[in-house]
């Protein structure tokens, strides 16, 4: 068989790539005519570790080529993947303007049978309205609409890590239908996984609803352990008490297990804030209520204000003169994607409130600054107190306060002893929990994390913006 893969972006180039390395002949197409062009002479337009080598092999190979010309493409597919976005509406529910373009492109040029595969993140139903767009267009062609069927493939890849979950997938969920082509679908489909499923099945077949909801039910369960983690963490900083060893506590209990069970100043990217926006919005238009799910977005749109919140209760409302260094940017480590990440909220509040920021991040500093000029567009006395450096150390240079917004390795385990020196004033306040409250007290080093913290943190003077000798001295090393 033959793939086409349609769309070009995360989705679709880590499924291209992948598929091309198990053998599949594979065109990855999109309408972007300088995306094509650049991927054609080996550039990448993303950030994904391995991807760009991946794809450099491949096409070495001959298994793997780029196009805009959508006729090419969807001839030479057996099966055509559609993976292209689904922006969030302004109701919060999917849009499908792209994957519905898409489906009446591929009924355009169709000209023998095709399997058509949803692996886009779609709301319950889309497959229903691919096969009218399909069919629409072939009936104006004089075309019988029985020569293709539409299943869905649900992603379940993390960014950062997605070459992985692709060639070594948990399992893979494929949605058929009955119908005139089950057996056909079934069978290409079965035969496109074989490798994965030589030594044990991984395939979950179900029917393509029952598809299409897998994909959000996950995000969304997943989701809500994040946001029930903060809000514990967030008592766990009131009571004195901390997260990481009551994560630890509970995790250990096999019906709960350890995964996702980590506080901090909330969840971004492209797929858990869309989702559960999207699965609340399906559940509304047919009259149902998400009530977990709905929460889950408030306590994560609240979590991301929590390292300013901590901040305000030490220095005050009024951060003028303030230099407040960040370590992170991206929504997670291994990724340049800044798509509601936390850190954008929290540089929209640190500059209203009238401070200077000095930013750091090893990877997505570009998509970082474009994101940044997009959200304060037409805005007055936003981001000149921005500034982005090349280095940790130089952001940290004079800053009043560190605040560490995403985990990247090289944040893991710094050299305190040097930041200390070169900060204004020994705070830091850590918004995934990487540091050790004790062994930073013991440095004479304000820690303040979600969930945990150290007594220097709470003996920071909001005025002065320093430690008594004191209660670096005496304080226990929690709250």
């Amino acid at each position: 068989m033959r793939v086409t893969v349609i769309g070009s972006g995360y989705v679709g180039l880590v499924t291209g790539a992948c598929l091309s390395d198990l053998g599949f002949k594979v065109v990855c197409m999109d309408k972007d005519e300088d995306k094509i062009r650049a991927l054609q002479e080996g550039g990448v337009p993303i950030f994904e570790p391995g991807l760009k080598a991946l794809m450099a092999r491949n096409r070495a190979d001959g298994r793997i080529r780029f196009t805009s010309d959508a006729s090419e493409a969807i001839d030479h597919g057996d099966i055509l993947f559609i993976a292209v976005g689904t922006p969030p509406a302004e109701d919060g529910s999917a849009d499908l303007g792209h994957v519905l373009s898409v489906a009446a492109t591929i009924g355009r040029h169709l000209k023998s049978f095709k399997l058509v595969v949803n692996k886009s993140t779609v709301p319950v139903g889309t497959a229903d309205k691919v096969r009218a767009a399909l069919t629409h267009e072939l009936l104006h062609r004089g075309m019988s609409p029985d020569v293709f069927d539409v299943v869905s493939n649900p992603e379940f890849l993390k960014e950062g890590a997605a070459i992985d979950d692709f060639m070594h997938p948990d399992r893979i969920v494929i949605g058929v239908d009955e119908g005139l082509h089950h057996a056909r679908s079934q069978r290409m489909m079965g035969d496109l996984y074989a490798s994965f499923n030589r030594h044990h099945s991984r395939t979950v077949w179900m029917d393509v609803r029952s598809a299409e909801l897998t994909k959000y039910a996950a995000n969304a369960m997943l989701a809500a352990r994040i946001s029930f983690m903060n809000e514990i963490a967030n008592l766990a900083d009131v009571l004195g008490a901390d997260v990481d060893h009551i994560r630890r506590g509970i995790g250990a209990d096999t019906r709960i297990g350890h995964s996702f069970l980590y506080a901090g100043s909330g969840y971004g990217g492209s797929c858990f804030p869309k989702d559960t926006q999207a699965l609340v919005s399906t559940a509304k238009a047919y009259g149902q209520s998400m009530a977990v799910v709905s929460a889950t977005e408030q306590v994560n749109e609240r979590q991301k204000l929590i390292l300013v919140e901590r901040l305000v209760q030490r220095m005050g409302e009024d951060l003028t003169g303030r230099k407040i260094a960040i370590w992170g940017l991206a929504f997670k480590p291994n990724t340049d994607d800044m798509r509601e990440a936390p850190s954008r909220v929290v540089i929209r509040q640190l500059l209203k409130r009238g401070a200077q920021v000095s930013a750091y991040d090893p990877v997505a500093g570009h998509e970082a600054m474009k994101a940044l000029r997009l959200d304060f567009e037409g805005e007055e006395n936003g981001l000149e107190r921005f500034e982005l450096f090349d280095t940790d150390m130089q952001a940290l240079e004079g800053a009043d306060a560190l605040m560490v917004l995403t985990e990247w390795k090289n944040f893991h385990n710094p050299d305190f002893v040097s930041m200390k020196a070169v900060m204004r004033y020994p705070l830091i306040l850590d918004g995934r929990n990487l540091y050790n409250p004790q062994a930073l007290w013991e440095l004479g080093i304000a820690y303040q994390g979600v969930g945990r913290r150290n007594g220097m943190a709470l003996s920071f003077d909001p005025v002065q913006g320093d430690v008594t000798e004191a209660s670096a001295s005496r304080t226990p090393p929690h709250a």
